[in-house]
């Protein structure tokens, strides 16, 4: 585990809207992609509205590097399709985690940060960084770029290791 700076964990929890790639419907999974790693979701058969409701895991070594997200859509005899790209910028979450120490006190559901969306993210929706049950959270709706439509709902949260600095 030598240059990991924590165990990040991803919930996909749905899609939105995704595109038709099939005649009427789409077999989406999400892919996520971090410095080399790669880790998917199950794959939701006929459904442009899929609830996946699944844990993905990536080690942090970089709090610069954004994680990268694909949408694909699963066919049996060709290539699988492209349903979307986007990306997490992290920066933000770890800046909050930062102040982290400071925070034991705080109610449950104190917002910590809004993040806005803005062209250097692909936030869909205002995200908020919340304290929850004495952890950071981040949930956030993603807009999908070269696609047509479609958006990607995951919640963030980042468990550092002991010892580890955290420097964006």
């Amino acid at each position: 585990m030598e240059g990991v700076l924590g165990i990040l964990k991803l919930r996909v929890k749905r899609g939105i809207n995704l595109a038709v790639r099939d005649t009427k419907s789409s077999d989406p999974y999400l892919v996520a992609t971090l410095d080399g790693q790669k880790t998917k979701s199950r794959v939701v058969k006929g459904n442009c509205n899929p609830e996946w409701n699944d844990e993905l895991t990536l080690t942090l070594r970089d709090p610069k590097a954004p994680i990268n997200i694909a949408v694909y859509d699963k066919d049996r005899f060709s290539n699988d399709d492209n349903m979307g790209v986007a990306e997490i910028d992290v920066k933000p979450y770890i800046k909050c985690l930062q102040r982290s120490l400071e925070l034991n006190n705080l109610p449950n559901g104190t917002t910590l940060e809004r993040v806005h969306p803005q062209k250097s993210n692909n936030l869909a929706d205002e995200s908020c960084i919340v304290w929850e049950n004495g952890k950071i959270v981040q949930d956030m709706v993603l807009r999908l770029r070269e696609v047509e439509c479609g958006e990607v709902v995951i919640r963030m949260e980042l468990i550092p290791l002991p010892g580890r600095k955290l420097q964006v």
